[in-house]
């Protein structure tokens, strides 16, 4: 629906005066828990990016197994790389994602999980795009992957395709996915993720409406420049419970004006779920 109600590609022009800049520096957050099985290859993802202006910031929450040696080995490898030890465990990854947006000193944020993969030219694209457009968020497509499955970094297309997202199309179906948004450090700052248990799952959801309901709208890369990582253990896999998670998370939502969503919620949560399902069914089929 995002990519209906408008499109555009970046102009030429506007592309190669965003490439003569100075660069700008990124912060990039990795919330971290017992991910030491693939939190290696998240951080390999990010220090062959080719835009390379950013600090690495991996907030370990308490992890029980190799995780902090791993992060430890890359920082003394790459001094661009910082390890923040959580003194206890969170339980979900809003308080550590919020300890990264506190400890940034770029101007961008990035989020990234522990366990997902990003394309190499992901945030010298973004950066490009938010420049250019002017744009305080930018997200792009992502795509699934397995243990095993070969991970194919296809070139963006170019003219580079860019849609917008706007506070409606984003109730109706959560269209940023955490691992690819990159976003105005101060703005975040003003909108950080609710660490109330009740929201563990739906803190990143949650988030982005807020944040959304604070801009005109956002851009978004049509092009996968992430790849997510499905595990058996995700939470996000077990449907009936992410169901009542999102749908408790929109009945307590409250706009700017005060009011609730009333039925609202419950035709958002449908939506969404229901996209979702249908979006899978087609990639399996392609």
């Amino acid at each position: 629906m995002a990519d209906r109600a408008w499109k555009q590609t970046m102009p030429e022009r506007a592309r190669r005066s965003v490439l003569s800049t100075p660069p700008v520096h990124v912060s990039i957050i990795v919330p971290c828990f017992n991910a030491a099985r693939f939190v290696g290859r998240t951080i390999d993802s990010v220090l062959t990016q080719t835009y390379s202006s950013f600090e690495l910031i991996v907030i370990d929450d308490s992890s029980t197994d190799e995780s902090v040696e791993v992060v430890e080995a890359a920082a003394q490898a790459d001094p661009r790389v910082k390890l923040i030890r959580m003194t206890k465990n969170a339980g979900a990854p809003a308080a550590p994602r919020n300890a990264g947006i506190a400890a940034a000193r770029g101007e961008w944020v990035a989020f990234l999980d522990a366990d997902d993969v990003w394309h190499p030219r992901k945030l010298e694209l973004q950066i490009e795009t938010l420049r250019a457009c002017g744009a305080l968020m930018c997200s792009t497509q992502m795509k699934d992957f397995r243990d095993g499955d070969p991970i194919v970094f296809e070139p963006p297309p170019v003219p580079l395709p860019i849609s917008r997202v706007t506070l409606a199309q984003q109730l109706l179906k959560y269209r940023t996915p955490t691992s690819s948004i990159v976003a105005n450090r101060e703005f975040m700052r003003r909108h950080l993720f609710n660490e109330d248990p009740s929201y563990k799952a739906r803190e990143d959801t949650d988030c982005f409406i807020r944040v959304h309901e604070d801009m005109p709208f956002s851009i978004k890369i049509v092009h996968p420049l992430v790849f997510y990582r499905q595990q058996a253990s995700q939470i996000s896999r077990n449907k009936w419970k992410m169901v009542g998670r999102h749908l408790a998370m929109l009945k307590k939502y409250r706009l700017k004006s005060g009011k609730d969503l009333g039925a609202m919620a419950y035709v958002y949560t449908f939506t969404h779920f229901f996209v979702s399902i249908y979006l899978r069914l087609v990639r399996r089929m392609l």
